[in-house]
Parts: structure tokens; C-alpha cells; sequence
């Protein structure tokens, strides 16, 4: 078991918040598990930080403006269209 102090109120509290009904033999092995959660967190606490590069580069190429499909072009194979614009199924 972990040394991090959980109190069994606080396990009833947060079921309570998540609406979840709890029984008492459950709240002794949530509070366990609970501490041991807690304990996880302080280890990584624990992990050293990486140096990182901040050199990032923008893979993302530049707009350019250039010729694009008359709206005929672009609505030659839409299997409906209406008014110059596609038309999809109705939805209900």
C-alpha cells in the first residue's frame, strides 16, 4: 500500500461527484487503490526533463493562388445538383 495519506470520505466524495454508488467494502479497496494512483503520480514527478530542439520548421507548403474549376467543371459528375450547387440526400 502506498504511503500517500487517502481518506476513505474522499473515495465517497468522488463517488458522489461521479454519481456512482459505492459500497463499504469497496471504498477500503478504492482507498488503496487511490493512494497507489497517487503514488504514480508523484514517481513521474520524479522523471527528469529532456532537453528538446526548438527548432520547428513548417512542413506546410505556401498558398498560391491559381486556376481552379469552373463551377460547370466542378459539378459535371455530381450525380444531382441543383440551382449550381450539389445536392445531397435529405436528412430527417
Amino acid at each position: 500500500m502506498s504511503d500517500t495519506p487517502v481518506d476513505p470520505d474522499e473515495v465517497r466524495h468522488v463517488a458522489d461527484l461521479a454519481r456512482v454508488d459505492v459500497d463499504d467494502d469497496d471504498v477500503d479497496r478504492f482507498t488503496e487503490q487511490f493512494a497507489d494512483i497517487l503514488d504514480y503520480f508523484e514517481t513521474l514527478d520524479e522523471v527528469p526533463e529532456v532537453e528538446r530542439d526548438a527548432d520547428l520548421v513548417n512542413v506546410m507548403r505556401p498558398d498560391e493562388v491559381r486556376e481552379s474549376l469552373s463551377q460547370e467543371e466542378a459539378l459535371a459528375n455530381a450525380e444531382e445538383t441543383e440551382d449550381g450547387y450539389f445536392k445531397g440526400p435529405n436528412v430527417s
